[in-house]
């Protein structure tokens, strides 16, 4: 692009690798943004008779689930010279309502949670708009997405170094938290802006990446909808057993005897990021689009399998509850990944789809949080007296099992849908 500071067109590794590390960069800050009250354990604090993180976290996933169904069609009609000052904004505003909730009183300071989570949502759409469509988005994207698993872990123990320290509060630590990531943030976006737009060759394999209108999201999913269908199912099932990890990642290492460790967060995290990213990663070695499609549910049939085999083996005490949690931390990433990463952009690929990645993936998104809300609401007025450890262990076992199942259905449709496309393809013209 004009004024581009790296002339990296024609060295495709480098571009990959810079744009990989910004993007990784740019959403590792946004959690800084997002995920640091979750540290704090706010003991004894109540609101209507139930725990005030729990509301906190309610709150907060409620908004961001709201501002996922929004950029269904938001980051569906993008363009891509909105993009660093749409990031501005969304980062800006969330980081207000992080200073709303330091200033307001408890427990009126819960409805700055919901605030901070209404912008954040689209964040994801925003950054991976500037990777979509390239010969190497698996790369750029895989690193993308080792931020899921890193940086929750990170700004968790950058959070509770504040607090234990330097005596900040459970209320300012995520204002200030979020101060400190505003530096890297800027220049992850800064690098973002430089990035070559894809070229003709990457238009060629991957083909091209515009906006899509009301109309043009009727057709996709008019042509994809029993697909889509069994995607959002899936997704459901990863993203409420994996948020819920995330959440409750404090309370979960309580029951299980690791309360009050820092590095507890990143210890088990940033083994699962670097080898998720490998695996994500090396299926860019695959040209074949629709063989890459097929590996993809391949990788994500393998991570629900990981993390019912591990949870199953922590129930008979036959591994440690660090091995559990890591293994099935493991294994719902790897399958988690995959749809952020690779399985859309090689969807589009293979069926030659004119639009965008965002699109449907904020249909799965939207649909994933609208699940984690209810799962979460679930264990806190349902009756269940399940301590933190036991209700994820169930968690995973039901829902990595679904999973399976739809999974492998999602494989034979699109196979069939692949197949049937073929057979309609006009014959070759005799001599």
């Amino acid at each position: 692009m004009p004024g581009s500071l790296f002339r990296l067109r024609h060295h495709p590794l480098a571009t990959s690798l810079l744009a990989g590390a910004a993007a990784f960069l740019a959403y590792a800050s946004m959690y800084a943004f997002r995920k640091p009250f979750t540290a704090a354990s706010f003991d004894g604090m109540h609101f209507a008779g139930v725990d005030y993180k729990v509301w906190l976290v309610i709150a907060q996933v409620f908004g961001y689930m709201l501002s996922k169904f929004r950029g269904i069609t938001w980051i569906a009609q993008m363009q891509r010279e909105s993009r660093a000052l749409a990031l501005a904004k969304l980062i800006g505003v969330a980081w207000l309502a992080l200073l709303g909730f330091a200033l307001t009183p408890a427990p009126w300071n819960i409805a700055f949670l919901f605030l901070n989570g209404l912008p954040l949502g689209m964040v994801w759409g925003v950054i991976f708009g500037y990777l979509e469509g390239r010969r190497g988005t698996e790369l750029m994207a895989a690193c993308m997405c080792a931020s899921f698993i890193v940086a929750s872990g990170v700004v968790k123990s950058v959070a509770m170094w504040l607090m234990v320290s330097h005596g900040v509060s459970e209320f300012w630590m995520p204002f200030a938290t979020g101060m400190l990531f505003v530096p890297p943030l800027c220049l992850a976006t800064w690098l973002l802006e430089r990035l070559p737009a894809p070229d003709a060759r990457d238009i060629a394999e991957r083909h091209v990446r515009v906006p899509m209108d009301a109309a043009a999201r009727r057709a996709f999913l008019a042509r994809f909808l029993p697909g889509v269908a069994m995607i959002v199912v899936a997704y459901i099932a990863l993203t409420v057993a994996r948020d819920f990890r995330d959440n409750f990642a404090a309370e979960i290492w309580a029951d299980l005897g690791y309360g009050g460790d820092a590095s507890i967060f990143s210890k088990t995290e940033i083994p699962i990021a670097i080898a998720v990213l490998l695996i994500t990663a090396a299926t860019m070695a695959v040209r074949d689009n629709f063989k890459a499609l097929m590996l993809n549910h391949v990788l994500i049939f393998s991570g629900f399998a990981i993390a019912i085999l591990s949870t199953w083996l922590h129930s008979h005490r036959l591994i440690s509850p660090l091995l559990w949690v890591g293994g099935s931390g493991f294994g719902l990433y790897l399958a988690y990944v995959p749809y952020n990463a690779t399985f859309f952009e090689r969807m589009l690929a293979s069926f030659k789809v004119a639009g965008n990645v965002g699109f449907v993936m904020y249909i799965a998104d939207a649909s994933g949080y609208l699940g984690s809300v209810a799962v979460v609401l679930l264990k806190q007025f349902s009756g269940l007296q399940l301590s933190w450890a036991t209700f994820y262990a169930q968690t995973v076992m039901v829902l990595s099992s679904l999973g399976l199942l739809v999974t492998l259905a999602s494989m034979l449709y699109f196979r069939a849908k692949a197949r049937s496309a073929t057979s309609a393809l006009p014959l070759p013209a005799a001599a």
